[in-house]
């Protein structure tokens, strides 16, 4: 099959070519895709997509046009895809649906110690010279109270890996995963869960029902001085409910690789530019906000993963007519 690659990036290329081994003819395009883009695909039968490209309805009709029958998503959220303008056009979406789940789990990890122990801040001080430890203070996260929203196969690492540093871990799942209640984690509500936890990290998919998960009423009801982490979805957090939670000091730190309006931002160089998303910007100026750029996932192991299973979907379609995983409407 031909197919279009588009948001690629050189690690792209290069992963995917391995996985590839010259079966399918792979034509890569840096912009990302949208209506717009859409005509780049000439003659492509299959289109790979990646997080923020923009599949609506505009989109998958120009792509249809042009022949394309199979979309092949290189990550595990899909709510970029219209899937009703998807099937009314005869596309078939297919996805990763898991890759490396300690790709993100670590790096989850990561910001949580970053954050608590400004490393980040004490790494650029040092190299100034400045060894002062005021404004470094951090705690212990032995015996804290961490709430883990999501336990799939990353939600239950990450669980796994706060039990190892002590902490007394709370979950909010509507679907209870029996492994994680094997380690010992205690399902709550919402309410409790929001009230107890010191931490709370964010591993659930972007629905409908946890579109702004955390909002205002949510931040309410927060312990004061919580650390927030979300490397989900941007869509989970309301930013701007959470800015007025930094500001009133009810979070106490916030940690994002994800952000609602990313699109336009992540995976680019914007060094030589005005940020002109003021939310954005504004969230740069707290010295409590540590920001990175959609990049949880990104592992040597996790990026092998993705493109062994997005070229296993594309074989698979173009053999049988079916990838192995299929998004459906249900």
């Amino acid at each position: 099959m031909r197919v279009a690659v588009f948001s690629t990036t050189s690690y792209d290329r290069r992963f995917l070519e391995a996985a590839n081994d010259h079966r399918h003819e792979l034509d890569y395009y840096e912009p990302s895709l949208s209506a717009a883009t859409a005509p780049l695909t000439g003659k492509a039968q299959a289109v790979c997509a990646f997080v923020n490209d923009t599949l609506d309805a505009p989109c998958l009709e120009r792509l249809a046009k042009g022949g394309v029958r199979l979309i092949a998503l290189r990550c595990a959220g899909f709510n970029n895809v219209d899937l009703k303008a998807a099937h009314a056009n005869g596309i078939t979406i297919a996805r990763v649906p898991a890759y490396s789940p300690h790709a993100v789990a670590e790096h989850t990890l990561a910001l949580i110690l970053t954050l608590n122990r400004k490393t980040h801040r004490a790494y650029n001080r040092v190299r100034e010279g400045n060894f002062a430890l005021d404004g470094l203070l951090g705690f212990d996260l032995h015996g804290k109270t961490a709430g883990v929203v999501g336990t799939g196969k990353i939600g239950q690492v990450v669980l796994r890996i706060l039990g190892g540093f002590g902490c007394e871990c709370l979950a909010f799942d509507p679907y209870p995963n029996p492994d994680v209640e094997a380690l010992g984690v205690r399902y709550v509500s919402k309410a409790e869960l929001l009230a107890q936890s010191h931490i709370i990290t964010l591993h659930c998919p972007l629905t409908p029902e946890t579109h702004h998960f955390i909002d205002e009423a949510a931040i309410s009801a927060c312990r004061p001085g919580v650390m927030l982490v979300n490397t989900s979805r941007g869509g989970v957090i309301d930013t701007h409910a959470v800015i007025a939670g930094l500001k009133s000091g009810v979070i106490g730190s916030l940690a994002l690789d994800v952000y609602e309006e990313e699109s336009e931002l992540f995976f680019r160089d914007h060094s030589a530019e005005i940020i002109r998303d003021d939310l954005f910007a504004r969230l740069l100026t707290f010295p409590n906000v540590l920001i990175t750029g959609h990049q949880a996932f990104f592992t040597q192991e996790a990026l092998t993963s993705i493109a062994e299973i997005t070229l296993q979907n594309i074989n698979n379609f173009a053999q049988t007519g079916h990838p192995v995983h299929a998004v459906t409407m249900d």
